[in-house]
């Protein structure tokens, strides 16, 4: 019998064999030493094995992921679906809900926005809500506490005006440049500024961030579809074939 025929025979029988059935700790040194030379060889000799065992892997990693953050979900539901602080948009009374963690100076978020305009349009049953999850920068929580403060000042409208138009800024944002915001669409720009360091916006941020490290939240955007969590930008096809399957 060839040695490689020898090697493939061993591993083979270790892989196969129930666990506990292959006792290392029965072999004598020379057996282990033969027993590792055998694996090796057989595994130099056909590499593929190892793309495989990888592969096998991976998709066990990436199933346990998926399990696991359906738990968090499913965990903190009420945080993320009912906190009643959040802006709600979309169909109000929608089948499908999904939450974005955004941050205004996010490009991701930047891209996906009209993404998700447009998948709201198009399907006309998701509900929509928007977690203000400023992490990248001092202008991602002025931004952040505006819109917030805004909320708070001047009502849901007021919200969605000035969230477009921070998604939609290319430039930096400053301070005179939301008093002007708010000036520009008539709301009260004296009484939403004063309002962004209060504890009532701070409150809601802080909300925000601790349930994002409940989640394992550490980037934007993220997606919560239904009881599915997509970490990251994805297409509108990708984030439509999601809601579809939430609907089962």
């Amino acid at each position: 019998m060839t040695r490689t025929l020898l090697s493939a025979l061993a591993l083979s029988t270790a892989l196969a064999a129930p666990a506990g059935a292959l006792d290392l700790s029965k072999m004598t040194t020379e057996e282990k030493a033969a027993f590792g030379e055998a694996v090796k060889d057989y595994l130099m000799q056909n590499p593929e094995v190892l793309v495989e065992a990888i592969n096998v892997l991976e998709e066990r990693q990436q199933a346990a992921a998926v399990e696991n953050d359906k738990t968090l979900v499913d965990t903190n539901a009420k945080d993320i679906f009912e906190d009643g602080f959040s802006w709600v948009g979309g169909n109000p009374e929608g089948d499908v809900t999904i939450v974005e963690f955004m941050d205004y100076k996010c490009t991701y978020c930047k891209k996906a926005f009209p993404e998700v305009e447009d998948l709201l349009k198009k399907d006309g049953n998701i509900r929509l809500i928007v977690k203000e999850f400023p992490i990248l920068s001092q202008q991602s929580e002025l931004g952040a506490r505006f819109a917030v403060a805004t909320k708070q000042v001047a009502g849901d409208a007021a919200y969605k005006t000035v969230h477009d138009a921070l998604i939609g800024m290319r430039g930096d944002i400053s301070l005179e440049g939301l008093k002007r915001l708010a000036e520009d669409n008539k709301f009260d720009a004296d009484a939403i500024i004063k309002k962004m360091n209060t504890e009532e916006v701070t409150a809601v941020l802080r909300a925000n961030h601790q349930l994002a490290e409940r989640m394992n939240i550490s980037g934007t955007p993220t997606f919560i579809i239904g009881n599915e969590m997509l970490r990251g930008y994805a297409p509108e096809e990708a984030m439509a074939k999601i809601v579809a399957e939430q609907r089962g």
